[in-house]
């Protein structure tokens, strides 16, 4: 083939080997190449002619187009699942790591909640708060100089006064319902 390029025919006594690109003096064209080129040339005025043999040809070039044709679609296709099956996973990690950091931020509330919790179990026990009082608002415990005891009677102040509700001493319904249809026959 890289014979036809060059014009290099392949002659014996050819004296420059190394490029094929020179001539010989002696050159002379090859006459089978001539007739291969004079027969294409006749065959493109031939098949003008003859239908029969340019369908054939034509049903022949849509074939391989349309076998590289599904052959790209397929390729097309292929990628475009590879494409989402990426986008997928690339959605899918983003999410997790979302869920992750919120995690993290979670815990870290979480732990700042327990110290605030046990600094305020810390400043609210009695000895802190007995400490505050005597420093800050300076109380002091009570003694017994300060103690005055109040002597009360045994009976109670308060009153019962229910109305509407049941007790034992107030009537049922049903007695009620008895006593008021006696008094509209009586």
């Amino acid at each position: 083939m890289a014979s036809r390029v060059y014009g290099y025919q392949g002659y014996k006594d050819y004296q420059y080997d190394t490029t094929p690109r020179k001539v010989q003096p002696e050159y002379k064209p090859d006459e089978e190449q001539s007739r291969i080129k004079s027969k294409k040339n006749e065959g493109v005025k031939k098949t003008s002619t003859n239908k029969k043999t340019q369908t054939k040809s034509n049903k022949v070039i849509r074939a391989d187009v349309k076998k590289k044709a599904t052959f790209v679609a397929y390729i097309v296709f292929g990628f475009s699942i590879l494409f989402t099956i990426g986008y997928r996973d690339s959605i899918i990690n983003e999410k997790f790591n979302k869920k992750e950091s919120l995690k993290a931020e979670f815990a870290e509330i979480q732990k700042t909640n327990e110290q605030l919790e046990v600094s305020l179990e810390n400043e609210l026990n009695l000895t802190s708060v007995e400490g505050v009082a005597k420093d800050e608002l300076g109380m002091a415990k009570l003694s017994n100089d300060q103690k005055i005891y109040v002597n009360l009677p045994k009976r109670e102040y308060v009153e019962s006064r229910v109305e509407g509700i049941y007790t034992e001493q107030s009537e049922n319904m049903y007695q009620r319902f008895w006593n008021s249809v006696k008094s509209i026959f009586e």
